[in-house]
Order: C-alpha cells, then sequence, then structure tokens
C-alpha cells in the first residue's frame, strides 16, 4: 500500500486509476498526449455530492432543503475539499507540469485531484469503499451555518444591492437532465462586479440556493484572503 493510500484508507485493486487522479491538466504542457485527472474530477464531483448529500440528511433530520443544501454546498466546497486534501498532504503527490511553483494554501487544483481520486475510489471498489474514504477525510458536518445560510438567495440579493453600482442576482437554467420524476438542473447564478457560481440540484429551486450559496462562499473566502 502507498503512503497516499494508507492516508485515505484504500487500497487500489487498479493502481492507474490511482496514478491518473494525481495527474493534473498541467501535465499536458510538456506532455499532450498524457491522460490527466479530469474526467475522474467530473466523476469525483459527482460522488462527493451524493455523499454529502446523505450525511447531512441523516446528520440533520429536522431541516428542511434549503438548509440542507446549504450544509452539502458547504461541506463538498472547493475551500473544504482543499483543505481536506492539504490534511493529507495531497500536493507531494500530484503529477505536475516541469519547474512548478509550490501550491498557495487552498489551490483550486488540489481541490479538484481529491475529487479526482474520490472518482477513482469509486470506480475501483464502488460505493462502500467510496463511503470509507469520505468518512476518513473528516470533513465539517457539523460546522455551523453561515448568517445567510436560512436564505442564501437573499442574502445574495442584500449583498449585490449593496455592491457600487448596485446589481442582482441573475439566474439561468443551464441545463435538466434525468427523467421528469428525477430531475437534475445545473443552475449558474451571476452578479455584475461580484462573479459567478454554478450549481446542481434535484430541482430548480435547490441548484439556485446552492448556486447562491457557492457564490456567498466564494465571497467569503475572497474577503478573507484580502
Amino acid at each position: 500500500m502507498t503512503e497516499l493510500e494508507e492516508k485515505i484508507g484504500y487500497e487500489f485493486r487498479d493502481p492507474a486509476l490511482l496514478d491518473r487522479a494525481l495527474t493534473t491538466p498541467a501535465c499536458r504542457m510538456s506532455n499532450p498526449h498524457v491522460a490527466d485527472n479530469q474526467r475522474l474530477e467530473f466523476l469525483g464531483d459527482a460522488v462527493f455530492g451524493l455523499l454529502s448529500a446523505d450525511v447531512v440528511f441523516a446528520a440533520y433530520p429536522d431541516e428542511q432543503e434549503g438548509r440542507l443544501t446549504v450544509r452539502r454546498t458547504h461541506l463538498v466546497s472547493g475551500t473544504v475539499l482543499a483543505e481536506a486534501g492539504e490534511r493529507i498532504g495531497l500536493e507531494k503527490f500530484l503529477k505536475r507540469n516541469t519547474g512548478a511553483h509550490p501550491l498557495p494554501p487552498h489551490a483550486k487544483v488540489i481541490a479538484d485531484a481529491l475529487e479526482a481520486v474520490m472518482g477513482a475510489v469509486w470506480l475501483d471498489g464502488g460505493l462502500a469503499a467510496a463511503q470509507a474514504v469520505f468518512a476518513r477525510l473528516g470533513l465539517p458536518i457539523d460546522a455551523p451555518l453561515n448568517e445567510w445560510a436560512a436564505n442564501p438567495k437573499g442574502y445574495l440579493q442584500v449583498k449585490a444591492q449593496a455592491h457600487k453600482p448596485p446589481a442582482r442576482p441573475i439566474y439561468e437554467t443551464l441545463k435538466t437532465e434525468g427523467p421528469s420524476h428525477a430531475p437534475v438542473v445545473t443552475v449558474r447564478v451571476t452578479v455584475e462586479g461580484l462573479g459567478e457560481a454554478t450549481a446542481t440540484a434535484g430541482s430548480k429551486t435547490a441548484a439556485e440556493i446552492a448556486a447562491a450559496a457557492t457564490l456567498l462562499e466564494q465571497l467569503d473566502k475572497s474577503n478573507k484572503e484580502n
């Protein structure tokens, strides 16, 4: 078992999957034909979404969809996943472009790689393996909600109106997939001067809430860094 496998508590039957999960897109700069981790990242993002939804649903039986959506969004946000990746020292296992500089704290490439690793675990070991790795990462399931958690869309509206010049959130449904009884809706929210964020959920309303929460997370992170 490799050092990283020990850290995540899972030994791969197909080590090539883990190797690919650790191969960042930057490697293509020096080797255009290398298979990077973007496909596994795509899969891992969905796996994290499923597992986080399952965890918060069980942990907060009295909460409704809006607050559960905010909890799930925070639990697997880029910042939280990057912090989890840093705790297991993921950076030193990454395959990056030759001569790459050290990564800054909470770098997106770490969060992306952790999603790719989770996608690789799912393919190699299935649901049980992914659940075990998810639990081992120690994500902040019990973290207190932010002041805007009860109404992220309303709070984003307030922030947008307070911006100079005043703006307003614009929500756009990017796509709707799946059967009519179980749709998967992807929404993007844009606030001129503040940024944009995209989220996916089981309804348009929930996706808008998740997108607003994601943008608020991004703004909060930016404010702390500045």
